[in-house]
C-alpha cells in the first residue's frame, strides 16, 4: 500500500504543478486520497490523449474500465482479488474509505471516450452533456472525500465544475483547434456571425470578439450561482473550492484584457495573480 500511495503522490506533483499549492489547503488527513483520485484522472486522460488517440486510445479506456470494475469488486467481497496496478490499489482504499460510488469514476471515462468521436458540437445543451461527465464528477468526488456530499451540494459544484470546464475551453481555443476540436458551440458561432471560416483562419473578427464576450459573461453566471456552495461546506473544503472559483474567474478576465482575442496569445493568469489568490484563500483558512 504504501508503494502505492508514493506513485499516486509522483503523479499528482508530477503532472500538476498546482496541485502542491493546493495540497497546502487540504487536511493533512485527505491528501494521500486526493493523490489517488488524481492519479486515476491523470490516467484515464492520458490514455485518451497521450496515445495517438483513435480506436487506440478507446481500447485503452475500455482496459481501464475494467481495472477500475476489478477495484470495486475487490472493495465489495472481503478476501476477493486484490487490484495490481498502483492507482488501483490506492484508489480501492479511498473508496473504501469513503464509500464512494462508481459513477463519478465511470462518467469520466465516458467523457474522455467521447473525444475521440465528437470533435465539434452543434448547441450548448450538447456540450453541457459533455460536461455532465467530464467536469461534474470532480466536483462530486471532492465532496465525498470531504464526507459532504448531498444532491443539493452535488448541484451547486455542477455549476462551479461546468464554469470552470468552459472557462478553461475559451482559455484554449487554439489549442483546442491545433489537435481538431471546437467546444464554441455552432448555434452561438452562427448567432454572432462568427464563420467557420474566419475559426478556421484564426481570425478575431468583431464578430468573434462578441461571440467571446457571450460566452465569457456565461461562464461567469455558472460561477455566480456555484458561490452559493461555499456556505453549505465544511470549513476545511470551503477555502479550496473558493480558491478554484477565484480561479476560474481569473481565467475569465485574462480573457476580457486582451479584448477575448484567444488566437495571438494564449490568456494566462499571471504568477503575481496566482499569489494573490493563494495569500487570499491561506488568509481566510486561518481567520
Amino acid at each position: 500500500m504504501s508503494d502505492a500511495r508514493a506513485y499516486c503522490a509522483r503523479v499528482a506533483k508530477s503532472h500538476y504543478e498546482n496541485f502542491t499549492v493546493v495540497s497546502l489547503l487540504l487536511p493533512r488527513r485527505l491528501i494521500r486520497h486526493f493523490h489517488a483520485v488524481y492519479a486515476y484522472c491523470r490516467w484515464s486522460d492520458d490514455l485518451a490523449d497521450e496515445t495517438g488517440g483513435g480506436q487506440r486510445a478507446l481500447d485503452l479506456i475500455g482496459w481501464w474500465r475494467e481495472q477500475l470494475r476489478e477495484c470495486y469488486s475487490s472493495v465489495s467481497r472481503a478476501g476477493a482479488f486484490v487490484p495490481r496496478h498502483p492507482v488501483m490499489v490506492a484508489l480501492r482504499e479511498t473508496i473504501r474509505r469513503f464509500n464512494i460510488p462508481p459513477e463519478p469514476f465511470l462518467d469520466l471515462l465516458v467523457a474522455f471516450e467521447q473525444d475521440q468521436r465528437v470533435k465539434r458540437y452543434d448547441t450548448f445543451d450538447q456540450l453541457l452533456g459533455y460536461c455532465r461527465n467530464s467536469a461534474n464528477p470532480v466536483g462530486r468526488l471532492v465532496l465525498y472525500l470531504f464526507e459532504c456530499f448531498d444532491e443539493e451540494r452535488a448541484g451547486l459544484s455542477d455549476e462551479v465544475c461546468i464554469g470552470l470546464q468552459i472557462a478553461n475551453f475559451w482559455q484554449d481555443v487554439s489549442r483546442d483547434l491545433d489537435i481538431g476540436r471546437v467546444y464554441l458551440p455552432a448555434e452561438d458561432r452562427q448567432k454572432y456571425g462568427c464563420t467557420d471560416d474566419d475559426l478556421d483562419a484564426r481570425r478575431c473578427t468583431p464578430a468573434f470578439r462578441s461571440l467571446m464576450r457571450f460566452e465569457v459573461q456565461r461562464a461567469r453566471e455558472y460561477f455566480a450561482r456555484g458561490a452559493a456552495l461555499l456556505p453549505l461546506l465544511p470549513r476545511e473544503a470551503r477555502v479550496d473550492v473558493e480558491l478554484f472559483i477565484r480561479g476560474g474567474e481569473a481565467i475569465l478576465s485574462a480573457i476580457e484584457r486582451r479584448d477575448y482575442d484567444v488566437w495571438t496569445q494564449r490568456p494566462e493568469v499571471t504568477k503575481l495573480a496566482k499569489v494573490k489568490l493563494l495569500l487570499g484563500a491561506v488568509a481566510k483558512k486561518f481567520l
